[in-house]
């Protein structure tokens, strides 16, 4: 690895990024629904958009973490800012939904061109015993855009419903100016050429699925795609439910998200490192599995705003944890794999951002309500998978110890 004197700096630069990116995301959630009325669009429209940027995501994430071992991180997390940056301009400037779809799709591709290289450019210049610390503050700038993204969106929706976008691509833009500068490069020239070298045809996308599922992380990666499908099935309809279920405001939808969001954060940079240590990964992420499956019921009963406010606030937390925490878990069992980890677990997630969306906008459009049971459902599915995969890795340490 090139000698990186401070990692703190490129770590921090880093989360900048990653930060961005998010705040893109967070800009928009807040106006979806009357941004969609000046489409004629609501929660099929929504679902599909969220998918499309999921579909480029899946198809490119293995690719991209194929790219950053042979040609190092930082061309690749540049590439992708870029990407991001034409994304959010496109979305600004539609006038057809079409354009809307197009835009998505590019954003999914800048998704995949950063957010594998980033992962491996943690485990570049972490530790095993301090990785935990680094995916959670990488976290931490995820739900950080997702705090400032919700509030500035309703903020500046009052210019205009289209000047939250404008603002996202101009600050996407200073990210990539300022990451083409000043962001290093973690992998050494030696280990590029040594990946380049490797005359191995690449397999596609499908078999590289099929080799994931005899991996020893393949539970970690399924769990990623619970966690993702049962995550965007809130975060999808959230807008649309509140508004059309519950009246709430612009406005109010922004401080739910925003207040959630921010208690994510505090948990992700405070506090993640030390219930990684205390609990481990596996019994971590089955309790968030089962607390956040239960948030999603409860939103439900009530519409009562500090009701809905102080459920959200507890999903968020949960689901806070739960990311870094398999996000470590993967890191760890990667080993020498590390840019082939991160895009599979970037094409897992992306699998889940594509059937999600899609599926929580059509279950909306029939009943507002079922989104949220069916991704409580599907968090439930991932407590049983990480409690019997768990306790069967226990039985098979336990018996490699006795034969040792």
């Amino acid at each position: 690895m090139p000698a990186i004197n401070n990692p703190k700096g490129p770590l921090l630069l880093l989360m900048v990024n990653m930060f961005i990116a998010m705040l893109g995301i967070g800009l928009i959630i807040p106006i979806l629904p009357d941004f969609l009325k000046e489409f004629g669009a609501g929660g099929q429209t929504a679902g599909y958009l969220i998918a499309a940027t999921g579909l480029t995501q899946f198809i490119f994430s293995p690719i991209v973490g194929e790219l950053s071992d042979k040609y190092g991180r930082k061309i690749l997390i540049v590439t992708g800012l870029a990407l991001f940056t034409l994304s959010q301009l496109l979305f600004a400037i539609a006038g057809d939904v079409w354009l809307l779809y197009v835009s998505r799709l590019l954003g999914g591709i800048g998704a995949a061109a950063m957010i594998p290289p980033m992962m491996a450019f943690v485990a570049d210049i972490t530790t095993e015993d301090n990785r935990g610390k680094g995916m959670g503050m990488i976290g931490a700038a995820m739900s950080l855009g997702f705090v400032v993204g919700p509030g500035v969106g309703g903020f500046l929706a009052e210019v205009s419903l289209r000047m939250p976008m404008y603002v996202s691509a101009g600050v996407a833009g200073a990210a990539l100016i300022l990451s083409l500068i000043v962001l290093p490069e973690t992998l050494s020239k030696e280990k590029q050429l040594a990946a380049r070298s490797q005359v191995v045809k690449r397999d596609s996308i499908i078999k590289q699925l099929i080799h994931s599922t005899k991996a020893p992380y393949f539970v970690p990666l399924i769990l990623v795609f619970a966690l993702t499908l049962g995550l965007i099935s809130f975060e999808t309809v959230f807008p649309l439910y509140a508004k059309y279920s519950y009246q709430f405001t612009t406005k109010e939808i922004s401080v739910v998200i925003t207040v959630g969001a921010l208690a994510g954060t505090i948990i992700q940079a405070l506090l993640i490192d030390k219930v990684l240590r205390k609990f481990g990964e596996t019994k971590l992420i089955s309790l968030s599995f089962f607390a956040a499956a239960l948030c999603m019921v409860f939103m439900l009963i009530s519409g009562n705003f500090w009701y809905v406010l102080g459920v959200s606030l507890l999903f968020f937390v949960f689901t806070a944890i739960m990311r870094p925490a398999i996000n470590t878990l993967l890191s760890k069992m990667a080993g020498e794999e590390q840019g082939f980890v991160a895009g599979m677990n970037n094409a897992y997630m992306s699998v889940g951002n594509i059937v999600g969306p899609a599926i929580a906008g059509n279950l909306f459009d029939i009943h507002v309500n079922i989104p949220y049971l069916f991704g409580a459902m599907i968090l439930v599915v991932g407590v049983f998978i990480c409690s019997t995969w768990a306790s069967r890795r226990h039985l098979t340490d336990q018996k490699v110890a006795i034969q040792d």
